[in-house]
C-alpha cells in the first residue's frame, strides 16, 4: 500500500548532539541541489561550521518547515527583528 505510512528510526551521533553555531548563511544552487553553507563569522574572519546540501524538492519543505516555526515563534515570543549582517563581502577560501 503506497499510502501506509512508516516509522523511521533516525540514530544521531553523539559527537552531533552540540550542534554548531552560525551567525551568518550563504546558499549557491546549481539545477540539481541547493548548498547552504553556515558560517560563524567574527571580524575579521570566519569560518564554515556546516555544510547542507539539499535536492531542490527538498529545499522547499525547509522553506515552509521555517515560515510555519517563525510564525508559530512569533505568536509565542512577539515579532523577531532581523539582525544585521557583519560588514564587507564574504568569501569562501578553499
Amino acid at each position: 500500500m503506497p499510502d501506509e505510512k512508516k516509522d523511521i528510526k533516525v540514530t544521531f551521533p553523539p559527537k552531533l548532539h552540540g550542534g554548531v553555531y552560525a551567525n551568518n548563511m550563504l546558499v549557491a544552487h546549481t539545477k540539481e541541489e541547493f548548498i547552504m553553507d553556515f558560517l560563524m563569522v567574527a571580524p575579521p574572519e570566519g569560518a564554515v561550521t556546516a555544510r547542507v546540501i539539499v535536492s531542490p524538492g527538498h529545499m522547499k519543505r525547509i522553506l515552509a518547515a521555517l515560515v510555519d516555526n517563525v510564525k508559530r515563534y512569533e505568536s509565542q515570543h512577539g515579532p523577531i527583528e532581523a539582525a544585521e549582517g557583519p560588514e564587507g563581502d564574504i568569501g569562501i577560501i578553499h
